[in-house]
């Protein structure tokens, strides 16, 4: 029987209710997705989800979630195993990429793939690499507790420093997901750095890990790593924290894989320097 050609493809704006399949294909792709992340991940652009189907059946999937006016990223690059190599991953790659219009696109690319990223206008501008490892025993440093309702505002306020945009639908909904524990530092009365442990697939991960020093972001790493004595965590470290990396080697951690975070175009500044441990890389 021959292979469906791509123009056989219909790709439509997915929901909520279509990503499971995909999260399947991530989970075969080693790329350890949360199992409750979907309702932070649509609650931030639920239009930003585009899925590919050849008679009825999936077969692609892209997401671009736009975040404010000037800035959008791009993940959930996939395609169904056995069906590469036949134009159905680029085609719903181009209809997903209108969704963001004019605004800047961020990407976090594997190895593989980020020569063919930069051919679609994306450029280098930092590695990130995943560290994996058991949770050490450790206990809640002190200054560190979980996050409150109350702590909302200042937690906002404080990701949007470290990031390329605003994001408060997604910030509410990442602390509250099922099975997300958030904790929060303090120094007096100022928060200085927090950060979220979440359920993967194969293991426990970390992200963010946002601080405003190398011993606040020791705080709270310790802190999160408490919530897992014993299980396997992995974290994703920007290369330009090599804080964040000894933080990593210290738990006893070793890389795993390597990414490159990409724009196609100028973002607005924000604290790099306070990003110990990014977010997520299919959200940035």
């Amino acid at each position: 029987m021959p292979s469906p050609a791509p123009q056989d493809l219909v790709v439509t704006q997915a929901t909520s209710d279509d990503w499971p399949v995909v999260r399947d294909w991530a989970v075969g792709e080693g790329w350890n997705p949360g199992p409750a992340d979907l309702h932070a991940f649509f609650a931030q652009d639920p239009d930003g989800f585009f899925i590919g189907r050849v008679d009825g059946v999936p077969v692609s999937a892209v997401s671009v979630v736009r975040y404010d006016a000037d800035y959008a990223f791009l993940g959930w690059y996939l395609v169904r195993p056995g069906l590469r190599g036949q134009g159905h991953g680029l085609a719903t790659w181009k209809t997903a990429l209108a969704h963001a219009s004019t605004r800047t696109v961020g990407l976090d690319g594997v190895v593989a793939q980020q020569d063919n990223y930069r051919r679609s206008g994306f450029e280098p501008a930092y590695r990130t690499t995943r560290f994996t490892g058991p949770a050490p025993v450790a206990e809640i440093p002190a200054g560190v507790r979980p996050a409150r309702a109350a702590d909302l505002p200042a937690v906002t306020a404080y990701d949007s420093a470290c990031f390329p945009a605003d994001r408060p639908r997604f910030v509410a909904a990442w602390l509250t997901t099922t099975g997300h524990r958030a904790f929060v530092r303090h120094v007096g009365d100022r928060l200085t750095g927090y950060g979220v442990i979440r359920p993967g697939h194969e293991c426990l991960r970390v992200g963010p890990l946002f601080a405003d020093t190398a011993e606040d972001a020791r705080a709270l790493f310790t802190a999160l790593l408490a919530e897992a004595a014993g299980r396997r965590v992995a974290v994703d470290v920007p290369g330009t924290s090599p804080a964040g990396v000894a933080l990593a080697e210290e738990a006893g951690f070793s890389p795993s894989f390597e990414t490159a975070r990409m724009y196609t175009g100028p973002v607005r500044e924000h604290a790099l320097e306070r990003v110990f441990g990014v977010t997520t890389l299919e959200l940035g």
